[in-house]
């Protein structure tokens, strides 16, 4: 069990998602396709800093822009 800053806890399948979304995250920040990521204010939120802006995505979009970047990246 995981738990997040404001103490609420996470079941395995959400810890899963969240760190293959940080591993995605830390990816695209080395590649300077965004400017940061971190832990959303509620818990089945990640933050994406994207153009400038902070994005509070829900879990499952998040790893889908984030992967959709990097494939973008990728080919472009």
């Amino acid at each position: 069990m995981r738990y997040l800053k404001d103490s609420k806890v996470m079941n395995s399948t959400e810890a899963t998602l969240r760190d293959e979304i940080r591993e995605l995250a830390e990816e695209a920040f080395h590649q300077k396709l965004i400017s940061g990521h971190g832990d959303g204010p509620d818990i089945k939120e990640y933050q994406i800093v994207y153009q400038g802006k902070p994005r509070h995505l829900p879990l499952e979009q998040a790893r889908f822009f984030l992967t959709n970047l990097l494939y973008r990246s990728r080919i472009h």
